[in-house]
């Protein structure tokens, strides 16, 4: 992880300092970029102690469209805990709903993205051929003297990847977002890894994958999404039948907060040990295998069904996350 030791390093150099909404300053740098080849391995951090199971705790809720900070701790990831119950503005938003509710984050929108289409009544064969995609009429009604109907479906925008990959591999549009802009404020957080670009590349049977973070805590969060976004290309590879390949990490606002200094310095004491190798337990079926094409797994992973081979690390080092 020599390249994210770098990242720390060009932005304690030539960052600026910047107040935000969480009342820590950061220092921070607009624009940055690291790309990991996975078959050298996965790119752990190894000047501290990466927490993996937290990490894929929160990738496996995510594919299940999870939406509440108990179902992430029942995953063994706890990050949601404070964001859930502690954040000002989330607790006086009147979209939560109690203890633990998250709102419509990430995975709601992967897994559910809810999908309206309004059309004039007299619109048949449109509304005919929306029925055909997966479209359900919910509403008639008139507007203005015009006799109006109202459609929905939640799209899966990361199993239709899958499709596409298996079905149309040179296809340059297989990607999927979280940046809904109707639901926004039905968050306790707007995503920050928010847009997920696959790239097959069938004469290699390779699967490279490219993440864009709008916003990325540097100290904590980036180690903890490069392995998320790491294990989903794995994953997606698998089901797919394609090795994984490429990892390439945008990050648009790219910072370290000041209270995180003292445990990235220490980081940069210490030198990187060799990456480790991800294993996906046997009971998840590998197409290049099997032949047999069976996405409904995406939502049937366990945290325990990834785990790291041979990963050596320096001690823990721990900082507090900000809200």
């Amino acid at each position: 992880m020599k390249q994210y030791l770098d990242l720390v390093r060009t932005i304690l150099e030539t960052g600026s300092w910047q107040e935000n909404r969480t009342g820590i300053r950061t220092i921070s740098i607009p624009g940055a970029m690291m790309r990991f080849d996975l078959q050298a391995g996965f790119p752990a951090v190894t000047t501290r102690r990466l927490a993996f199971k937290s990490a894929v705790g929160e990738m496996v809720g995510f594919l299940r469209a999870s939406k509440s900070a108990a179902e992430f701790r029942a995953l063994g990831c706890k990050v949601w805990d404070q964001n859930a119950n502690e954040n000002a503005q989330w607790l006086a938003n009147p979209c939560r709903q109690g203890e633990d509710d998250l709102g419509e984050i990430y995975g709601v929108q992967w897994r559910k993205w809810p999908a309206y289409k309004l059309l004039d009544a007299s619109r048949e064969a449109q509304i005919a051929d929306a029925v055909q995609k997966g479209y359900a009429v919910v509403a008639k009604f008139s507007e203005n003297g015009n006799e109006r109907v109202l459609l929905y479906k939640a799209v899966d925008q990361l199993r239709q990847c899958l499709d596409t990959i298996v079905n149309n591999p040179a296809d340059r549009r297989i990607l999927f977002h979280g940046w809904n802009c109707a639901q926004l404020d039905e968050m306790a957080l707007p995503p920050c890894h928010l847009l997920y670009q696959f790239l097959p590349n069938a004469s290699k049977k390779e699967l490279s994958l490219c993440l864009y973070i709008r916003s990325n805590d540097v100290g904590l969060g980036t180690p903890f999404n490069i392995t998320e976004g790491a294990v989903l290309l794995s994953l997606v590879g698998r089901l797919t039948g394609y090795a994984p390949r490429w990892l390439t990490y945008f990050i648009g606002d790219a910072h370290i907060y000041e209270n995180h200094l003292d445990m990235l310095n220490e980081q940069l004491r210490r030198e990187p040990l060799p990456s480790p190798r991800l294993a996906i337990a046997d009971r998840i079926p590998e197409f290049a295998k099997t032949g047999k094409y069976q996405p409904e797994w995406l939502g049937m992973v366990e945290p325990s069904d990834f785990s790291l081979e041979n990963y050596l690390h320096h001690p823990p080092l721990t900082a507090p996350m900000a809200v």
